[in-house]
């Protein structure tokens, strides 16, 4: 079963919003055997030109569900949401069953639906280009140093103080993030 954590920034999460988030993302539950027990994370974002953001993710055992949109009215960003994270289960569900299986996981339970549409042909992901890196120790500034000298928008390094692998990255609205590597589940 979902459970939803929905917040908003520059707006009031009223009953009336909560209650329609709540009730699209139900139906992403029709795509699973046995709906995972998680916690459906919802970011509503009101801008100063009025446009309205929505961001969802749902991380599951094995795999994170996320997407997010934006358009003029709040209502049709938590539509457009919706809809593009039910085009990702359709897409994705038989591959990563399949993959999970291979791996050893459980089937992450994806259900197959009888009157579904013939899906897309299977999206090849092959590797281009492979390129190899040392990682070297520093800090999260001195990684940003390194990636903007490069014209990256990521860069990977060993923490200095952790011994961790991290890596920086460029963010769309121009600020940085940081993800920081754990072996926890």
């Amino acid at each position: 079963m979902l459970n939803y954590n929905v917040r908003g920034e520059n707006i009031e999460v009223t009953g009336a919003l909560r209650d329609y988030v709540e009730k699209k993302l139900q139906k992403l539950e029709k795509y699973f055997d046995n709906v995972p027990n998680s916690t459906a994370h919802v970011n509503m974002k009101v801008y100063s030109d009025r446009s309205s953001k929505v961001e969802v993710t749902i991380p599951l055992p094995y795999l994170v569900l996320r997407a997010e949109e934006t358009s003029p009215d709040m209502y049709a960003s938590i539509d457009l949401v919706t809809d593009k994270l039910e085009r990702q289960i359709r897409k994705y569900k038989t591959k990563v069953n399949r993959k999970s299986r291979e791996k050893g996981y459980k089937d992450l339970g994806f259900m197959e639906m009888p009157n579904e549409p013939v899906a897309e042909p299977e999206q090849s992901f092959d590797i281009v280009r492979t390129k190899r890196v040392s990682i070297k120790p520093m800090d999260s500034e001195e990684a940003i140093l390194q990636m903007d000298m490069l014209g990256h928008n990521f860069f990977i390094f060993q923490d200095s103080e952790t011994d961790g692998i991290n890596i920086v990255y460029r963010r769309k609205d121009g600020r940085y993030g940081l993800i920081e590597a754990s072996d926890e589940d």
